[in-house]
């Protein structure tokens, strides 16, 4: 089973508004934002830890949604709360934005 088939599988059993179909295109998105996602955001935003948006969560990600990509890149570069900066990773700013569209296109 495909990453992302089992995310969908997962976010349904927790009550989490991702497709199957969905799961396939966030998977085409932007491969470095899945793989950075899997690497290191997964660790918090695929149960919530510390109050993250899970993955897929629509209701949690709208206000981030809102500020937009750019916002949120600032803050993910920064760390807040419980998120270290650059999510505890040694990412480039062009795969953190990856990550972060890929997480905000989960969302949506």
């Amino acid at each position: 089973m495909h990453y992302f088939h089992r995310i969908a599988l997962a976010a349904a059993l927790a009550g989490l508004p991702v497709s199957w179909a969905q799961a396939d295109t966030l998977a085409a998105a932007n491969p470095a934002g899945e793989k950075l996602y899997k690497s290191a955001c997964v660790v918090c935003h695929a149960s919530g830890v510390a109050n993250a948006p899970k993955l897929g969560d629509k209701q949690a990600w709208s206000p981030f949604i809102a500020q937009g990509a750019d916002a949120l890149l600032v803050t993910v570069l920064k760390g807040k709360g419980a998120m270290p900066p650059r999510g505890g990773s040694s990412a480039d700013e062009a795969t953190l934005r990856a990550a972060v569209e890929f997480m905000m296109s989960a969302a949506r």
